[in-house]
């Protein structure tokens, strides 16, 4: 059985100002602006006061499905503009101690269970990297662009062929905030 509609809800705070053109969604807030192209999806985005509404008719099982995504993505653009994201990672060693550094959109990992050559781990996006003696912290108001830094630091000092229950050697990310720390 297919619905006849589907509509999915995202309140708009005050702060935060919405221009749909289309299916590209543009967030303004206080910490930035983010933009969104939706034009792959067979959906109508519109703005109706102080919400928007995300919704399709006539919709199959996984166009529905969808509609909550999209709505969803809209919902973390305006957390990100309004708040922000942080990633803590951990720099955990046992022998041999890892030294990081941020240069030019990398991450890059030194002396990792002793290897000589660097690793090197790509920052996404405006994400911005601090390094503070054992913590590795990923900021921004982009979620996937936060998320896939933190998991390419995370992927970057992955165990290869030793037993990774022995050798627990590498960064974790070991806290998921909403907000921009200093």
């Amino acid at each position: 059985m297919r619905l006849f509609k589907v509509e999915k809800t995202v309140e708009i705070p005050e702060e935060v100002n919405v221009e749909i053109d289309g299916r590209v969604v543009t967030i303004s807030g206080e910490k930035g602006t983010l933009t969104r192209d939706f034009s792959h999806a067979p959906i109508s985005i519109q703005k109706e006061g102080s919400r928007i509404i995300v919704g399709m008719d006539w919709p199959r099982k996984k166009e529905a499905a969808t509609a909550g995504t999209i709505s969803s993505h809209i919902k973390n653009m305006i957390l990100g503009t309004t708040k922000g994201f942080t990633y803590k990672l951990k720099i955990v060693f046992s022998h041999f101690p890892i030294s990081v550094k941020v240069q030019e959109g990398e991450v890059l990992i030194e002396n990792f269970t002793g290897e000589r050559g660097q690793r090197r781990a790509k920052i996404v996006g405006e994400t911005k990297v601090l390094v503070k003696t054992e913590d590795v912290i990923a900021q921004g108001i982009n979620l996937e662009d936060v998320s896939q830094t933190a998991a390419n630091i995370e992927q970057a000092t992955k165990v290869k062929i030793k037993d990774p229950r022995v050798f627990l050697d590498g960064i974790y990310v070991y806290e998921r905030l909403e907000g921009l720390e200093s």
